[in-house]
C-alpha cells in the first residue's frame, strides 16, 4: 500500500486567540456551522469501553460543535473496574496518523496518552515547529489505579513535551507526579502550578490548571496560573483586569457516573480554543461543559457510566476567584454565603429596566428624567474633588425626585456618601471596591462583563444586573471584544436566566428592534440620544421603539427559565 506523505508545516495555520467568539452557530448545529466546522486533532489512547480516551474526546467534540480528527497512541483494554492491556501503537505508524490528520489544518491539538519514550521523541520532531495551540492531559494512571507510564517517562515528558504546550490540565496526583512536590493545601496547588509552569514554552503564555476534584469536601476548587516564563523563572504582571492566576469554584455534583472527565474537560478546552475563545474563557466553558457533562451523566447498562456532555453549555456556571492571597477557600465560601444584591424591580419600581441612558453630566438628567425614563447611569470621567462631589449629589436628588433607578459608574465611595440607588462597576475596578461596603449601605450593583470569563467573575459577586456586550461594535469605549450580535445577547438570555440583563455597545435606532424583541431587560444607549439633533424628542421615540417591540413578559419569563427548570430537575434527580 502506497502512502501519501503530508507536510504538516505547510498546512497548518495558527488559531487566532480573541477576547471572545462571534457566538454565530454558538449550537454548533445551524447550516453554515455543519458546513465549516472547526478542527481539533486528539492524540490519544482508544478505550475499549468507550468511556474515556479518543472516544470522550470525540463524544466532547461533536456536542461542542468540532470535529475530531484523531491519532491513536494506543488501544487499551479496560472496563469501570481494572486495565487490561495496554497495547502501544509503533512510533512510525503513530506519526502517519498525525500526517494524515494535519492536512484538516486543526486549529488546536489535543494530547492524552502517551506510552514511551519513541512516541514522545517523535510527536517532538512533528509539533516543534507548528503554531497551533496544545492541550495537554497528562494521563499518567487509570481511574481505576493502573499506571500507564513510568517515573523515567515523566522526566522526558517535563523536559520535551512540556515547553510546546498552551495548556497542561493534571489533577492533584498528576500534579504531585510532575512535580515532585505534596499537594496538601491551597497553597500547595499555587506552588505545584507554579513549578509546572517553568516547564511551560518561554515565547508565549501558557495556563496550569490544576484540578481539584479529588481533594476532600463539597467544594471543587481549580487553579488556573498563567505564566509568563523567562530562563525558568515566572514573572508576575500587575494590573486588576488581566490576573494570571484565579480560581474557579462551584459545588461538586454527586455522580458515581463520572469517567472520563479529565479527557472531556481538556477537549473541552481544546473546543473553545478551536472556536475561536481567549483562553480564560476557554477555561470557563471547558468548566461549564464537564459540569453539564456530569449533571447529565447516566448508567451503561446498569454499570459506571461517564461524563455526558451534550451541547454548548448555556447554564453550570462556576464562579472565577480571582487570586490575590492563599485565602482562597474563605473567598469561595464567602461567594457561597454572600446574600445577592438587591434587585431592581422591588414593589413599586417597573420590572424592566428599559432604556437605560449612560450620560456624563446631571444637566443630562435634568433633561432625560422628566421624559419617564426610570433607569439611567451617570458616568463621569473629568471631573475631580468637590466638584465630582456636587455633580453626584445634584444626580442623586434628580433621581429620588423622578423615582429614576440611577447607578454611579466607579465612584463607590461617593454613590453611598450620597445616598445613590446603585453603583455600577467594570470589571477593572471588582478588585478596588469594597463591594462588601456597597452590599451594607443597601446599594443595587451592575457589572459589566463581554465574555464567559468576566460573566463568571461576576457571578461570584450576586450583582443586582448583568450587563453584556458589545452587542454591536461601538466608538465611545475602545473594546478588543468581538461584538456579539443578536445571536450573542440571546445566548446570555439563555445562559443568564436568574439576572437581569442589560444590553451594552453599539445600538441605535437601526438595531433596536431587533435587541428589544430578545426581551433584554435593559437597552443602554449614549451617542443615540446624546448626539441626537432633539435628544428629548429621540429619547421619547426609542422608549416608544423598546415597547412596541418587546415580547410580552410572561413569554420572556417562560424562555429564560426553561433551561433553568430543565437543569434544576435533573439536578434532583442525581441528588435522589
Amino acid at each position: 500500500m502506497t502512502l501519501t506523505t503530508v507536510n504538516p508545516t505547510a498546512t497548518v495555520n495558527s488559531a487566532l486567540s480573541m477576547r471572545t467568539h462571534a457566538f454565530v452557530d454558538v449550537e454548533g448545529d445551524s447550516e453554515r456551522g455543519r458546513k465549516n466546522r472547526p478542527v481539533l486533532l486528539s492524540i490519544a489512547g482508544s478505550d475499549s469501553a468507550g468511556l474515556a480516551g479518543i472516544q470522550m474526546d470525540i463524544r466532547s467534540c461533536q456536542a461542542l460543535g468540532v470535529h475530531a480528527a484523531t491519532a491513536i497512541t494506543a488501544t487499551t483494554a479496560q472496563n469501570s473496574q481494572s486495565v487490561l492491556s495496554i497495547n502501544p501503537l509503533a512510533a512510525e505508524v503513530l506519526g502517519q496518523q498525525i500526517d494524515a490528520a494535519l492536512s484538516l489544518q486543526p486549529q488546536v491539538i489535543k494530547i492524552g496518552l502517551l506510552c514511551n519514550h519513541q512516541q514522545i521523541d517523535m510527536l517532538v520532531t512533528k509539533l516543534t515547529d507548528l503554531t497551533i495551540p496544545i492541550v495537554y492531559d497528562p494521563v499518567l494512571s487509570s481511574s481505576s489505579g493502573q499506571r500507564f507510564i513510568d517515573t523515567e517517562l515523566i522526566e522526558v515528558i517535563k523536559q520535551q513535551l512540556l515547553p510546546l504546550c498552551r495548556f497542561v490540565t493534571p489533577n492533584l496526583m498528576e500534579a504531585e507526579e510532575l512535580t515532585g512536590l505534596t499537594i496538601r493545601s491551597l497553597g500547595d496547588r499555587e506552588l505545584a502550578a507554579k513549578a509546572l509552569s517553568a516547564h511551560l514554552p518561554e515565547h508565549q503564555p501558557s495556563w496550569v490548571m490544576i484540578k481539584g476534584g479529588h481533594a476532600e469536601g463539597e467544594l471543587m476548587l481549580d487553579y488556573c496560573f498563567k505564566g509568563k516564563c523567562f530562563k525558568g523563572k515566572c514573572i508576575k504582571e500587575t494590573g486588576s483586569s488581566d490576573k494570571l492566576s484565579f480560581w474557579l469554584g462551584h459545588k461538586k455534583i454527586a455522580t458515581e457516573h463520572n469517567r472520563g472527565t479529565g479527557c472531556a474537560l481538556s477537549s473541552s478546552i481544546a473546543c473553545a480554543l478551536a472556536r475561536g475563545y481567549d483562553d480564560r474563557d476557554a477555561l470557563v466553558i471547558a468548566k461549564m461543559a464537564i459540569q453539564q457533562g456530569l449533571r447529565l451523566a447516566s448508567a451503561c447498562n446498569g454499570l459506571t457510566g461517564a461524563a455526558a456532555i451534550k451541547h454548548f453549555p448555556t447554564g453550570d456556571w462556576p464562579v472565577v476567584i480571582v487570586n490575590d492571597t492563599v485565602n482562597t477557600t474563605s473567598k469561595l465560601n464567602v461567594s457561597e454565603s454572600l446574600r445577592p444584591f438587591p434587585p431592581c424591580n422591588q414593589p413599586g419600581e417597573q420590572s424592566q429596566l428599559g432604556l437605560y441612558p449612560v450620560v456624563d453630566s446631571a444637566r443630562w438628567l435634568e433633561r432625560l428624567l422628566p421624559l419617564g425614563i426610570t433607569t439611567a447611569q451617570l458616568r463621569i470621567k473629568h471631573l475631580r474633588g468637590e466638584t465630582l462631589a456636587r455633580e453626584i449629589e445634584t444626580a442623586v436628588t434628580l433621581g429620588k425626585h423622578y423615582n429614576c433607578r440611577l447607578f454611579i459608574n466607579d465612584h463607590w465611595q461617593l454613590a453611598i456618601e450620597k445616598g445613590a440607588y446603585g453603583v455600577h462597576l467594570g470589571q477593572e475596578d471588582l478588585q478596588s471596591a469594597d463591594l462588601q461596603q456597597i452590599y451594607r449601605a443597601g446599594l443595587r450593583l451592575g457589572i459589566s462583563s463581554h465574555c464567559h470569563y468576566e460573566v463568571a467573575r461576576a457571578l461570584a459577586v450576586k450583582p443586582s444586573y448583568i450587563a453584556c456586550g458589545p452587542t454591536f461594535a461601538t466608538t465611545t469605549k475602545d473594546m478588543p471584544w468581538i461584538p456579539h450580535g443578536i445571536e450573542g445577547l440571546c445566548y446570555w438570555q439563555r445562559a443568564l436566566p436568574d439576572y437581569p440583563l442589560v444590553s451594552i455597545g453599539g445600538i441605535n435606532t437601526d438595531n433596536l428592534d431587533a435587541i428589544a424583541n430578545t426581551g433584554v431587560s435593559g437597552i443602554a444607549m449614549i451617542t443615540a440620544i446624546t448626539l441626537a439633533n432633539d435628544p428629548e424628542a429621540t429619547t421619547l421615540g426609542l422608549m416608544q421603539t423598546i415597547e412596541k417591540a418587546r415580547p410580552p413578559a410572561s413569554v420572556v419569563k417562560t424562555d429564560r427559565l426553561k433551561l433553568a427548570d430543565v437543569n434544576n430537575k435533573t439536578q434532583a434527580l442525581n441528588d435522589e
